[in-house]
C-alpha cells in the first residue's frame, strides 16, 4: 500500500465529519477537568485538594472504567451492524447494553458509595488527602448508574455515526457541572459551601441532566422506528455476550492503565506532596491532547466498523491511517505550545507558586512524549473495532507496568531525581506502545478477525 504523510482532503472531510462532534464534547469534559481543577486549587491548603481530587478522580475512574468499557463494545458491534445494513439489529444491541449497564451501575455505585475513603486511602500517605478525597468519590458514586446508561447510548450513537448527539448531551451536562462547581465548591448563590464533595456532587448532577437527554433523543421518530430498541423488551445471552466479548479486554486496559496512573502519583507523593499535586496538574493538562484524540479514535472505531461491516477491508485501512495522521498534527501543535508556553497552561489550573515552579518543566517533558501518543491512541481504537482487542490490551499493560512506571520509580526515586525523573519514563512509555499500535495495523491480520 503507497502511504502518504500528508492529508487526504476527501477522506480527511469525513474523518472530521463524525470526529468533529465528538472531539468538542470530549474537550468540554476536559474544560470541566481544568475548571474543577482550577476551583479546588484555589482552597485554602491547595496542595492537600489538589493531591485528593488527583487521587479521588483516578481511583474513580480506574474503578468506573471497568465498566465504562462497555461503550466500546456498543460501539463496536452497532457500528458493524450498521455497516451490514442491519438497523434492528444494531438496536437489539442497544437494549442488551442498556440492561447490563444499568444492573451494574446500580450494584457497583452503592459499594463505591459506601467504600470510598478505604479505596482511596490505599493509594495515599496522607490522611487528610484520603478523607478529602473520599467526599469527592462518595457523590462521584452516586451519579454511577446514570453515567453506565449514558455510556450505552453514547456507544449506540457513536456506532450509528451521530456523534452530535453525543456533543448536545456534553455540552447540557458540563455547562451544568462548571456552574454548580462554582455554587457547591465555594457556597455561592445560597448554597452550602462543600468544597471538595461540591466538585463531586456537580459532577453527578451534570451526568443525571446528561442520561435524560439521550433517553429522550431515543424517543425520537427517526430513531425510535427503524432501530426498534423498544419494540420488545427482551434480552439476548449471544448480544450480551458479544457485547462483554469486546468489552472485558478493554476494561482490564482501562483498569490497569488507570491503576498505573495512580501508582505513578503515588511514586510522585513518596517524594513529596506538592510533587504530587504538581504531577495532577501536569496530568489535567494533558487532557488538552489526550481527550480530543479519543475523538479521532472514535472516528476510527466508526468508519472502520462501517467498511468492515461492508467488506471494504481497504478503506477501513485506509481511513485508519487518515485518522491517525489528521491525529498526530494535533499533537504536535499543542506539544509546541506545551514546551514554549507552559506556565500560561499551568496558570489557567492553579496560581499555586510552588505547585507552579515544580509543574513546568514536568509539563515540558510530556509535551514532547504526547506527540507520538496520536499514532498509538488512534490505532488501538481501530484496532479494537477491527476486533483485536486482546492484543491491545495485553500491549499496553506490558508497556505500562513493565516499562513506565518501574523506570518512573527508578529515576525519581532510586536514582534521586525526583518528579522530573518520574515524567522522564513517560516518552519512553509512549514511544514504545505507540511503535507497536503501528506495526500491527501495519501487518493487516486484524482484517480476519470477526466480531
Amino acid at each position: 500500500m503507497k502511504f502518504n504523510l500528508l492529508p487526504e482532503k476527501r477522506l480527511s472531510r469525513q474523518v472530521i465529519k463524525i470526529a468533529a462532534p465528538a472531539i468538542a464534547g470530549l474537550s468540554s469534559q476536559m474544560v470541566v477537568s481544568v475548571v474543577d481543577t482550577a476551583m479546588v486549587g484555589r482552597l485554602q491548603n491547595a496542595d492537600v485538594a489538589l493531591a485528593a481530587m488527583g487521587l479521588g478522580l483516578l481511583a474513580t475512574w480506574a474503578i468506573v472504567s471497568v465498566f465504562s468499557s462497555l461503550a466500546t463494545g456498543t460501539h463496536v458491534l452497532v457500528a458493524r451492524r450498521h455497516g451490514e445494513g442491519d438497523k434492528p439489529g444494531a438496536g437489539n444491541v442497544l437494549k442488551n447494553s442498556l440492561f447490563i449497564c444499568g444492573l451494574l451501575g446500580l450494584i457497583v455505585g452503592t459499594l463505591g458509595y459506601f467504600f470510598s475513603f478505604e479505596i482511596i486511602d490505599i493509594f495515599s500517605s496522607d490522611r487528610n488527602v484520603s478523607t478529602a478525597g473520599s467526599d469527592y468519590m462518595m457523590y462521584r458514586f452516586i451519579g454511577l448508574p446514570f453515567f453506565l446508561v449514558s455510556v450505552s447510548y453514547r456507544g449506540f450513537f457513536y456506532g450509528i455515526g451521530r456523534t452530535n448527539i453525543f456533543l448536545i448531551s456534553a455540552i447540557i451536562m458540563n455547562v451544568l457541572n462548571i456552574f454548580l462547581n462554582y455554587c457547591l465548591i465555594f457556597g455561592n448563590f445560597g448554597f452550602p459551601r462543600m468544597e471538595l464533595g461540591g466538585a463531586g456532587l456537580a459532577s453527578t448532577i451534570g451526568i443525571v441532566a446528561s442520561a435524560f437527554f439521550f433517553l429522550f433523543v431515543t424517543f425520537v421518530r427517526n430513531y425510535r422506528i427503524p432501530y426498534r430498541y423498544y419494540k420488545e423488551l427482551s434480552v439476548s445471552g449471544d448480544v450480551i455476550r458479544s457485547i462483554f466479548k469486546i468489552s472485558l479486554p478493554v476494561s482490564f486496559q482501562n483498569v490497569f492503565i488507570l491503576g498505573g496512573f495512580l501508582v505513578f502519583l503515588a511514586i510522585n507523593g513518596i517524594v513529596g506532596v506538592v510533587e504530587q499535586a504538581a504531577s495532577q496538574v501536569v496530568i489535567t493538562a494533558l487532557f488538552i491532547s489526550f481527550m480530543p484524540l479519543f475523538g479521532f479514535g472514535i472516528a476510527a472505531q466508526t468508519l472502520i466498523g462501517h467498511h468492515m461491516g461492508n467488506k471494504k477491508m481497504f478503506l477501513a485501512q485506509i481511513y485508519g491511517y487518515e485518522t491517525a495522521k489528521l491525529g498526530t498534527i494535533f499533537t504536535i501543535i499543542v506539544g509546541i505550545v506545551f514546551i514554549v508556553f507552559p506556565q500560561y497552561v499551568l496558570l489557567i489550573i492553579t496560581t499555586n507558586e510552588t505547585v507552579l515552579d515544580l509543574a513546568i518543566p514536568l509539563l515540558r517533558i510530556a509535551g514532547a512524549a504526547q506527540i507520538f501518543y496520536g499514532v498509538g491512541i488512534i490505532l488501538a481504537n481501530a484496532l479494537q473495532a477491527a476486533g483485536a482487542v486482546v492484543f491491545v490490551m495485553i500491549s499496553d499493560i506490558l508497556t505500562h507496568w513493565i516499562i513506565f512506571l518501574p523506570c518512573a520509580y527508578l529515576f525519581a526515586v532510586t536514582l534521586d531525581m525526583g518528579s522530573k525523573g518520574a515524567w522522564l519514563a513517560l516518552p519512553v512509555y509512549i514511544i514504545m506502545y505507540s511503535g507497536i499500535m503501528l506495526l500491527k495495523f501495519r501487518s493487516g491480520g486484524w482484517k480476519k478477525l470477526k466480531v
